[in-house]
């Protein structure tokens, strides 16, 4: 384990180094107007995927499966926004929330 707690990537706007996105569906977004949040991803069913701390910029990413996805934004204060997003591979799904 590393100082931050886990190996995860930075969350940055630029894709990391040595991705292919041929190989991959990737689900990205921007959130405004929250503090300290949090993505999840849920599958088509509403089961939770995974989830990564928003970094300070409101950048969050997530590598999917292809397919219907929703992510789900929470926020301080118990708010949460749903927005759903279909994954495809070889394509990153950009989405933005405004909270």
């Amino acid at each position: 384990m590393t100082i931050q707690g886990c190996a995860a990537p930075e969350q940055t706007v630029s894709l990391p180094a040595g991705i292919d996105l041929s190989t991959q569906a990737v689900i990205q977004g921007v959130v405004t107007g929250a503090g300290t949040a949090y993505a999840r991803l849920l599958d088509h069913s509403g089961e939770f995927t995974g989830e990564v701390v928003v970094s300070d910029e409101g950048i969050f990413r997530f590598f999917a499966a292809p397919g219907q996805w929703t992510v789900r934004i929470i926020a301080g204060g118990g708010v949460t926004k749903d927005v759903p997003v279909e994954a495809k591979l070889g394509e990153v799904s950009q989405i933005s929330v405004t909270i």
